[in-house]
Parts: C-alpha cells; sequence; structure tokens
C-alpha cells in the first residue's frame, strides 16, 4: 500500500507558516565574533575585538564551538510514559481527592527532572474518556473519581501542563484513540456516552469496547476530541500510543463487516480496508493538528515490528508479530508520507533476542527515518527490568544501560522514553540510576524540529551577574519585540580572564533549560565555589529549540 491509495496526500511541512530565516548548524569553533556591551544595560551592545574578558561586562557572541561526539549531547529526547487506565501510574488509584492527586502528580514531574529527563507523555484519554472538561462529548474518566462523568473539581490536564512546565519539562498529551470502555458492555459507560449513544459506531471484542476506525464519523469524532485540546492547551505535543485495531484473540474476529461493506473501494480486501481507515485518521489528524497550531508536534508509538523481511523484503530482520498485518498500523507510511513529526517505536526486546533483537530494530528504525523530516526516540521496556518472567537477560541491569549506548551509537536516534513512569521510579536492579548516572549526566534540550519553522528568536541580554550568598544570582532579558525565546539555554563554565566565550555544541556546560517566565528572568546557580572564575552564556531558543543567532555571556568571580 501507498501514499497514493489514500487520494491526496499530506505532509506537515505544509501548514509550516514560519519562514525558515537561517541555516542550522554549528559553525566553526569561535568561527563567529565575540562583541561587547558598553554597560550592562545598552540594548545593542557594539562589537568589539576582545583581548581579555572583563569581569562583569556582558558580551554578545555569536561564535559556536564545532558540532562533537560527547557523552552530554544537547539535544536529546529523554520521557516517560505516565499511564493513567486502570491506574498503572496515576492517580495511583481512583476516587483520591484533587489535592492527593495533585501532590501525586508533581511527585512523577519531580522524578522527570531528578532523572534529568525533559518529557512526560501523560494519558489524557484512557478509555473513551478524559482528564479534562470536554465539550465535545466525552465523559470525566472513571480512572479519577471512581464513576466514569464525575467532575474530579479541578482541570487535570491544565494542572499538569503549568506543573510541568514550571519545572522546564514538555508535556505531551496522549491518546488512545480507539478504546472506548475497558469492558464489552455498552450499560458498564455512563448513560450519555457517545458509544452508548451511537452503539454502530462500537464493536465488542477480547472483553473491550472499541469505537470503529473504519466509519468515517468514527475518525471525525475522534480528532474533534483531540483537537479541542490542541486548541485549548498548551501541551507540547499530541501523542497516540500503539492500539489502532485491536490485538488478534485466539479463536475471535473482529465484528466490523458492516463498516467493510458500506464503505471499501471497489476490490478491496478487508485487511487493506482497515489499513486504509487507520492511515486515513493518521492523515487527516495530522492535518486538523498542523492546521489548528502549525507548530504543534505530532507523534505516535507503535508495536516495534512493522514487517518481517520474510515477508517483505522492506521489512526488518525479525520473525516477530507484524503490526502492519496484526493490527494493521502502517507505521512506515506514517514516516515515510511526513505526517509524523516523530515516532517511538516500542522495542520491548532485549539485545539478542533471536526473533525480535533489540539492535537489529533500532537499525531498521533508523533506516526508515532517513531523509524524513521524522525523529526517531526508541520505547523502551523499563518494566521487564528485575521481572523474572521475562527472563535471565532481563535480570542483567546493564540491559537498559546498554540500549542507551546503542541509540547514541547510531544515526538519527534522537532519544528514549520508559514504559512506565512507576518503572523508572522502582529502578530494579539500579538499571536506571546506572543510565541516569553514565548517559543523563547532564540536562538536555529536547531535539530541534526545524522543519516546523526555523525563524530563530532575539538574543538575550544579561542584566546581572553577583553572589548572593549561596550563589551566582544571574539575570537576563529577553527582547521587547520580534520573536520572543520560549526557552533559554544557561550554560557556566569555569575558564581565566584570557579565554573566550561560545555557544557550547554539547551540554557538559549546560545548567538548566529554562522555560520563559516573565521579563526579567532569574537563575541562581549554587554549583558554584567561591572566588573561582567563570563564563555564563545564555542562549534563546524557539518552541521548537532552534537556537538564537546569538548569546549574552558574562565573566565574573564567584
Amino acid at each position: 500500500m501507498t501514499g497514493s491509495d489514500l487520494g491526496s496526500t499530506f505532509s506537515r511541512r505544509q501548514f509550516n507558516t514560519a519562514a525558515a530565516v537561517t541555516v542550522l548548524g554549528a559553525a566553526g569553533l569561535l568561527g563567529g565574533s565575540l562583541s561587547r556591551a558598553v554597560t550592562a544595560a545598552s540594548p545593542r551592545p557594539l562589537e568589539v575585538s576582545l583581548a581579555a574578558a572583563v569581569p562583569n561586562r556582558v558580551y554578545r557572541i555569536t561564535a559556536r564551538e564545532r558540532a562533537r561526539v560527547t557523552d552530554a549531547p544537547k539535544h536529546e529526547f529523554r520521557g516517560f510514559w505516565l499511564s493513567s487506565v486502570v491506574n498503572i501510574d496515576w492517580p495511583s488509584r481512583s476516587g483520591l481527592t484533587a489535592a492527593v492527586q495533585q501532590t501525586e502528580l508533581r511527585g512523577w514531574l519531580d522524578l522527570a527532572r531528578s532523572r534529568n529527563l525533559n518529557a512526560v507523555m501523560l494519558q489524557v484519554r484512557p478509555a473513551g474518556d478524559v482528564f479534562w472538561p470536554s465539550t465535545v462529548g466525552e465523559p470525566w474518566s472513571r480512572y479519577l473519581t471512581g464513576t466514569q462523568g464525575r467532575n474530579p473539581g479541578y482541570d487535570p490536564l491544565a494542572y499538569a501542563v503549568s506543573q510541568a512546565h514550571a519545572r522546564n519539562l514538555h508535556l505531551h498529551a496522549w491518546f488512545n484513540p480507539f478504546r472506548a470502555g475497558m469492558t464489552a458492555n455498552l450499560v458498564d459507560l455512563i448513560s450519555w456516552h457517545p458509544a452508548r449513544k451511537n452503539p454502530s459506531w462500537t464493536f465488542a471484542y477480547g472483553g473491550r469496547r472499541y469505537y470503529n476506525p473504519g466509519i468515517p464519523a468514527v475518525r471525525s469524532f475522534i480528532i474533534k476530541v483531540i483537537a479541542e485540546v490542541v486548541a485549548k492547551y498548551d501541551v507540547d505535543g499530541v501523542h497516540l500510543d500503539d492500539y489502532f485495531y485491536p490485538y488478534p484473540v485466539t479463536g475471535q474476529s473482529i465484528p466490523d463487516s458492516a463498516a467493510y461493506n458500506a464503505y471499501r473501494l471497489p476490490g478491496e480486501s478487508l485487511a487493506n480496508f482497515r489499513r486504509r481507515s487507520v492511515n486515513v485518521f493518521v492523515r487527516d489528524l495530522s492535518a486538523r493538528i498542523a492546521a489548528t497550531k502549525p507548530r504543534m508536534l505530532f507523534g505516535i508509538s507503535p508495536f516495534g515490528i512493522w514487517r518481517n523481511q520474510s515477508t517483505d523484503s522492506r521489512g526488518s530482520a525479525t520473525s516477530g508479530f507484524q503490526s502492519y498485518d496484526g493490527i494493521f498500523a502502517d507505521s512506515r507510511l506514517w514516516v515515510k508520507q511526513g505526517w509524523l513529526d516523530y515516532v517511538v517505536p516500542q522495542l520491548y526486546w532485549h539485545q539478542g533476542n533471536p526473533a525480535a533483537d533489540y539492535n537489529t530494530l533500532v537499525n531498521w528504525w533508523s533506516a526508515q527515518v532517513s531523509g524524513t523530516s521524522c525523529k526517531l526516540y526508541i520505547g523502551e521496556a523499563a518494566y521487564k527490568v528485575g521481572d523474572p518472567a521475562q527472563g535471565a537477560d532481563w535480570q542483567d541491569r546493564r540491559e537498559l544501560y546498554n540500549h542507551t549506548a546503542k541509540c547514541r551509537a547510531t544515526a538519527r536516534v534522537s532519544g528514549q522514553v520508559y514504559f512506565s513512569a512507576k518503572s523508572v521510579r522502582a529502578n530494579k536492579l539500579g538499571s536506571i540510576g546506572l543510565v541516569k548516572d553514565k548517559y543523563y549526566k547532564r540536562v538536555s534540550m529536547t531535539p530541534v524540529m526545524s522543519h516546523l519553522g526555523a525563524q530563530r528568536p532575539y538574543t538575550p541580554v544579561i542584566s546581572s551577574a553577583r553572589w548572593n550568598g549561596s550563589g551566582v544570582e544571574l539575570i537576563w532579558r529577553g527582547s521587547n519585540s520580534g520573536t520572543l525565546p520560549r526557552h533559554y539555554a544557561i550554560y557556566r563554565w569555569e575558564a581565566k580572564a584570557d579565554s573566550s566565550a561560545f555557544i557550547p555544541s554539547q551540554a557538559g556546560a549546560l545548567r538548566r533549560v529554562h522555560r520563559r517566565r516573565g521579563n526579567p528572568e532569574k537563575f541562581v546557580d549554587t554549583g558554584v565555589v567561591r572566588g573561582r572564575t567563570y563564563w555564563y552564556v545564555v542562549v534563546g531558543l524557539s518552541d521548537l529549540m532552534v537556537e538564537s543567532a546569538a548569546a549574552s555571556a558574562i565573566f565574573i568571580r564567584a
């Protein structure tokens, strides 16, 4: 099946309204200029040559460090899935008070920060019910209050966005698109649930109730549900999991013959009809997101095997379950058509697995995103570590550590996401701690998404840096006009006065990725040694993590 089977094609790039004003990438080491502000308050610092850094003066710099291989990459997606279905992670059980739910959520976000992660995938629509006050028609989730449709007394999604952003974390709203209920019985849903009002939209299978992807009205409705979040909330992305058509259940057939007979194309097989239905949904959802907020990210975490090479020469050298055939998810097509900004294949196998080797699949997915604008993050089975039922390989505390080494060494792999949050917290066998101590020692920025808009934000200007009794208090301002940064990167390193400042290409000196809150901004660095000298550099970042053309720097004695 190709993109032409869907009629018109669509790429996320078509909705990019921001002009690409500059070619992105690191210049040569000290290839730019180092310039100086006449006074700290000067709005337009004069560019002058510099023989030695003058303490407490503010400089405008454009020099960029040459890119190099490092254990501290500047851009890397690091996240975990925070599951709400059947209260896997959050809330820990249904019926908790709003205050307790909020306390638990803050704890999860603090955990992400403590592990130097930078993103959380929060499940906000687990089973045809939602974590925000929807006006589209779906009820409050039963996993909040214990009763579907009961108001929890606050807006969990709005609270999660504000708390994540306060901690400089990206929050992606995670939707399960076609699950309508965790039981097969419609009467288990609230009386005004869309599935009960439109029973022909659904089918029962494997003890669950599902929306039928083959019905155009169903696809339109679910897109409308998701589009409400895109329009109303400051989430950093829309995220779908791997559930499209349900996973096969032995001895059962999906009862969708009526939809097939009503909506199939001439000569179209049932399998191709199902795949086309899912493809149209992904394409149309991508277009709706881009039309509503052109710079909003859209990603999917598909099952890790698209097809085996023995079935399709384009497939991977594996012999496992094929999502293309088993759940009708043509994830390779979504990447190739440009419908996704990122893909997170769930590679929940160990290195050396005979049916689905982790390394083989990392290489295969890397090849699939080659030549596209789609970023690749790898989904990791943190939940398998230390579980005797998963076999001997998952008793090795270095399994995830070795996965990260493989990801770092593979072209086009830009990060990892762990399932799920409680396994990150449990840190069985110390496996997550090993990854953090070696690979996540420094914070990092999420990957640059310049395909949705490469315009650089205005350069910030440091106002002051001084010892405040406990650390260096750094204050800076953004521009009063033009494109304001959405984030700031703050670097600090120890140096002598005869050294030059530059914009680093790696995160060895990165102290904080700071989301814009006001003007001026402040950061207190308690990691310095009193009496030593340091460079501080502040870089502006757009919402898509594009750097400002220049940075503001100051040389001080702590």
